[in-house]
């Protein structure tokens, strides 16, 4: 790439901009981030994984993992709290990327918040600015780094978390751009979790988090990274996506002007994002399948399920697909499409209480998922669109079809904030936090943003 230095070029742009009020819709968002990322860090924080991830943190300190009694350094609240809120794949989704700005986001800037005692405004614009670098930077080379074996939230997030807590600290041009090419060394996470349904996707984020906070710590300490980490010839888009040349112009124009991760979808359903339109047509043919709880349904009716298909995600949701049709636990079965068609078609709403041992060996769910194929459709939109489409065949000749032409609870069609709050207080439920602490999370949520500083130790227990 001839021309401006990227990571120099973004922080021109984050210190121009500073000033400026952001749009009401992005300031929603990031409230309503703070809002999701606190309900999955609550309803989580009972799984084995979130313990280990608390219990393999040595450093204690005065940051908050979210449900926690201990308090930890920053770097340690951010990776747990970024950990928990991913780990059950409840979380945010940016569209275009596909890439999960929120749970990387939001962890690092609340853990910078308690240690630097940092305003609310600052926290809001860190917020903006560190989603924005993630979303933006998704559609550089898009699909390219899922191709290359890496998980875009992972090493986006680490990027995206140190140029929010850059933001957020206000800390010169030099020091942003030091931070963006040291963070660029501290980025990894591969997806090789498909094969066992193993726990590493869960922490990517949390990684990403506590990299991208230590990275500007680093940087503000005198520690210097490469100014030419994304475009370098050995840098970032070499290493993570296999490719050389990628469109900046997605990343730089109008950062600041105009901002994209305002249109961040928020999940219904507890699963991969790109399985979700699949599930609500199989919950629309539910009804006149004669499927759904209670219903007295023989699933030797159906003779087949076939869906149409994007080649880009084929290999995470779909292939090996006599493995996705009979997953090996439920961390598993939140990345098959066969799995969930078959529970949703039997249970209805595939939320946090569908994936248990004892669901993932039902015998009815297993025996519709061993019917579901696909075929690749080469005029789908994605990752533009995530869009579901399921055709079941019966013996007796009858043949029942849904479409779903976009993501329900994405930029076309968004979960109201009654939805997300109804989401974040059933969450804290299933976490175990009483009514009443689920409140208080609410009202600091509403006023998070206007206050002096951030503190937000009573959520600790």
């Amino acid at each position: 790439m001839s021309g401006p230095i990227v990571a120099e070029s973004l922080a021109r742009a984050v210190a121009a901009h500073r000033a400026r009020t952001l749009p009401a819709p992005m300031r929603e968002t990031a409230e309503r981030l703070l809002i999701d990322i606190a309900g999955l860090c609550v309803a989580a924080r009972g799984e084995d994984y979130v313990r280990a991830a608390l219990a393999s943190w040595e450093a204690d300190g005065r940051s908050t993992a979210i449900g926690h009694a201990r308090a930890l350094d920053a770097a340690g609240a951010a990776f747990v709290n970024g950990t928990a809120s991913h780990g059950e794949d409840f979380d945010d989704t940016f569209e275009g990327g596909p890439v999960h700005s929120g749970v990387v986001v939001i962890p690092a800037l609340l853990a910078a918040a308690e240690r630097h005692r940092i305003s609310g405004a600052d926290l809001l614009y860190g917020i903006a600015v560190g989603c924005e670098v993630m979303c933006r930077a998704s559609l550089v080379a898009p699909k390219k780094i899922h191709k290359a074996g890496f998980h875009p939230t992972a090493v986006l997030g680490a990027m995206g978390a140190a140029a929010g807590v850059a933001a957020a600290l206000r800390v010169d041009e030099r020091v942003f751009a030091s931070a963006q090419g040291i963070a660029g060394s501290m980025a990894g996470g591969i997806i090789e979790y498909l094969a066992e349904g193993a726990s590493t996707k869960r922490m990517h984020p949390g990684w990403a988090a506590q990299s991208g906070l230590r990275a500007v710590e680093l940087a503000r300490a005198g520690f210097e990274g490469p100014r030419t980490v994304w475009e370098g010839t050995h840098g970032f888009l070499h290493g993570f996506a296999n490719a050389t040349e990628g469109d900046w112009a997605r990343l730089l124009d109008g950062f600041g002007e105009r901002w994209i991760s305002e249109t961040i979808a928020f999940k219904p359903y507890a699963c991969g994002t790109m399985i979700h339109p699949f599930i609500d047509c199989a919950r629309r043919l539910a009804l006149p399948l004669g499927a759904g709880p209670g219903r007295g349904f023989d699933d030797d009716d159906i003779a087949s399920i076939t869906c149409d298909t994007a080649e880009g995600y084929v290999h995470r949701l779909w292939e090996p697909l006599d493995a996705k049709r009979r997953p090996p636990n439920p961390y598993a079965a939140k990345f098959s499409i066969p799995w969930c068609l078959g529970y949703a078609l039997l249970h209805g709403p595939v939320g946090l209480e569908a994936f248990t041992d004892e669901n993932v060996r039902d015998a009815k769910i297993l025996a519709i998922a061993g019917k579901v194929s696909y075929r690749v459709n080469p005029q789908d939109p994605y990752p533009n669109e995530y869009t579901g489409h399921v055709r079941i065949a019966m013996r007796d000749g009858r043949v029942l079809e849904e479409r779903q032409p976009h993501l329900r609870g994405g930029h076309r069609e968004p979960l109201t904030r009654a939805e997300l709050e109804e989401k974040f207080r059933n969450n804290c439920a299933y976490g175990g936090w009483p009514p009443e602490r689920a409140g208080r999370w609410l009202a600091f949520a509403r006023g998070a943003f206007d206050g002096k500083h951030i503190d937000i130790e009573e959520f600790r227990t």
